[in-house]
């Protein structure tokens, strides 16, 4: 499998701009938990912050379904879990614990109480701005796990119900990278539902959450027949950006 991380660029000027990156085809989107949460793993989670941009790759998520007990909507719509029930593509962000915020797409038909959980990127571009938001300057450390993701990007509840599918100050692109290997395996540190096996992540990647020995040893499936994994267009502001070079290689709570 090629290495995602083959694009890795970041976006020191003013005017940022994302060039070759376009916003999810709401259309094209899958309005299935289980397939989205894996049709996201490969694309680009867009902040822009003023001038400055932001991005990370998606390398790991989970999903909760509507008749799931981890999941928000089990019991029904809330003021505070509505945006799980908008049509797929929309921001559901949350405060866990009072600690961390959390970010998730809704992922059924309108009236669908269900999500995918984000819970790990890559990070592409902005990565001094995601080092000072999180206090951390370890690469590896700055997006793993959902609440770290939430606060290197610097997201909270002002953009719970955000259309992602829309270009704005948080939205999801794709810039026709794919990947031919994903791997699933139960999810992290849930009480309720504990046993399915409903994270899914791109095998190998050296940005996942979670234990190794889960990382390393979860069932491998195909993300599609004779798909590979090829970096696409790059991000970059209006000045040039020079692609950087190659990177080698906390658990979350449930929504």
């Amino acid at each position: 499998m090629r290495d995602l991380s083959a694009l890795r660029i970041d976006a020191p000027g003013a005017g940022a701009r994302a060039a070759g990156i376009s916003p999810l085809d709401r259309e094209r989107v899958p309005r299935d938990t289980v397939e989205l949460a894996r049709f996201l793993l490969g694309k680009i989670v867009m902040r822009e912050i003023g001038k400055r941009l932001l991005a990370g790759r998606i390398v790991e998520t989970e999903a909760y379904l509507e008749a799931d007990p981890a999941c928000h909507a089990f019991r029904g719509m809330t003021p505070r879990n509505r945006s799980l029930f908008l049509e797929t593509g929309h921001a559901y962000v949350y405060l866990c614990y009072g600690t961390s915020f959390m970010l998730n797409v809704s992922s059924e038909a309108r009236g669908i109480g269900s999500g995918v959980l984000l819970r790990a990127l890559e990070p592409l571009s902005g990565i001094e701005h995601m080092r000072r938001a999180r206090g951390v300057g370890n690469l590896r450390d700055l997006a793993r796990g959902p609440g770290r993701l939430a606060a290197a990007l610097s997201v909270d509840l002002r953009h719970d119900g955000l259309d992602l599918c829309r270009k704005g100050s948080l939205w999801i692109g794709d810039d026709g990278a794919s990947v031919d290997a994903i791997g699933e395996s139960v999810r992290i540190g849930l009480t309720k539902a504990a046993e399915a096996r409903l994270r899914y992540f791109v095998a190998g990647n050296g940005y996942l959450s979670g234990p190794r020995s889960l990382n390393d040893h979860a069932e491998t499936t195909c993300a599609a027949p004779g798909a590979v994994v090829k970096p696409g267009a790059a991000i970059e502001p209006s000045a040039a950006i020079k692609p950087r070079a190659v990177i080698k290689p906390c658990t979350a709570i449930d929504p």
